[in-house]
């Protein structure tokens, strides 16, 4: 029997799966993909799931099972990388020691929680890992119910702070506010009192982005009542308050930090090249520039396009994931590799229900026709990994 090439992925986000996807179909391939969690997140999702539109199965895929729904020559092993030994093509987990042929790097970023200010850490909640998520969800709906238990009594406004009114802020703080507007109005709750508090560094929200988009998501914003801080920042907080740089002290209930990202944990152990940040700094061919062999993709690579900067999205990782299969194949094949053109081919901002904007293919869309072409993206994607997860879940139970 031919010896198969060994593939290892490191992280089970948007890019990592779609270098599964691509590098499964080639029978010489065995792709082993290590995550230390058990799941998928899907991170888009996350403001719906704060705002109980999706339950956490909708916006998670189980790993084991959609491994498992490949012919054979992919494997999943839920551990944590600890090092990779790149001089002898070693990846080192908690528990054992995988060799590889070639290597893909998709372990994503985190909240960046900046040490610099006091309390942070303690006081403060992020939402990119699911189970952070979770936790925040379910401190949102006690919080709304607390306030239902003093109607007619004191009933304080809950108030929510949210830091960083980039892409992640912008949602977060609209789907709140949709939320609990529709919750305190449907049910005819007395107590309605919501304070919502979007800290911006910059004059404008939503930095760098078109003008159209910006100014709509301001609208919509202003529609939903959240006060936007402009040109401040939180400089410390406590349980209860958030001082910000203007000397304003803000009473809080708690607060979603969206100031920024890192690399996670592993990157930084890794004897590679990265730039000031910390993120990987990768050749036009997506691989680490002293390894052929190892690819780096995702949000913890730093990306350019002619020089200009790529913003990490689900949507760059997915590309940047199929093209460093095409070139493990190529490598593989002694053909050239291919150098990578990718650009963001759309944005679709999530702002409230059933309410959208976003530029797909060059046009402005907004309402609800753009909220549909973002459930409809959403929906193949899922549709995509849940076959698969479930031909693994019916082998898995066949055995």
């Amino acid at each position: 029997m031919a010896k198969k090439n060994k593939i290892i992925v490191i992280g089970g986000g948007y890019g990592g799966l779609k270098a599964v996807a691509a590098l499964a179909k080639h029978e010489t391939n065995h792709i082993t993909l290590i995550d230390k969690n058990a799941y998928h997140f899907m991170q888009t999702d996350v403001y719906e799931l704060i705002a109980n539109e999706k339950d956490f199965a909708k916006v998670s895929v189980d790993l084991f099972t959609y491994c498992s729904g490949f012919d054979e020559n992919v494997s999943f092993y839920k551990q944590e990388v600890l090092n990779v030994d790149f001089i002898h093509k070693k990846v080192i987990t908690d528990t054992q020691r995988f060799s590889y042929d070639y290597l893909i790097i998709a372990v994503g970023a985190r909240t960046k929680f900046v040490k610099s200010i006091n309390g942070l850490k303690e006081h403060a909640h992020g939402v990119k890992a699911l189970h952070r998520a979770m936790y925040f969800k379910q401190k949102f709906e006690m919080s709304l119910f607390k306030k239902v238990q003093e109607s007619g009594v004191t009933c304080k406004p809950l108030s929510i702070v949210v830091a960083g009114a980039g892409l992640s802020g912008v949602e977060i703080a609209v789907q709140m506010a949709s939320f609990a507007k529709e919750f305190y109005c449907s049910n005819n709750f007395l107590c309605r009192k919501l304070n919502i508090i979007l800290v911006s560094s910059s004059q404008q929200i939503l930095k760098g982005m078109d003008e159209f988009l910006v100014k709509k998501s301001q609208k919509r914003l202003f529609d939903l009542e959240v006060v936007i801080k402009s040109q401040t920042r939180v400089v410390s907080l406590t349980k209860e308050s958030v001082t910000l740089s203007n000397g304003e002290v803000i009473a809080m209930d708690f607060m979603i930090f969206a100031g920024g990202i890192e690399p996670n944990g592993l990157i930084y152990k890794l004897d590679l090249d990265k730039n000031e940040r910390g993120f990987l700094t990768i050749t036009e061919a997506l691989h680490v520039k002293r390894y052929k062999e190892v690819f780096a993709i995702g949000d913890c690579a730093t990306l350019y396009n002619h020089a200009k900067f790529i913003a990490p999205t689900a949507d760059v990782a997915e590309q940047m994931g199929e093209l460093c299969s095409k070139n493990i194949m190529n490598l593989i094949q002694h053909k050239a590799l291919q150098r990578h053109n990718i650009k963001s081919r759309g944005i679709l901002i999530a702002l409230g229900r059933r309410y959208a904007v976003g530029k797909v293919a060059g046009l402005h869309v907004w309402g609800y026709l753009a909220y549909f072409i973002k459930k409809a993206i959403e929906k193949v994607y899922f549709m995509q990994l849940d076959r698969h997860s479930k031909k693994g879940c019916h082998k898995i139970f066949e055995e």
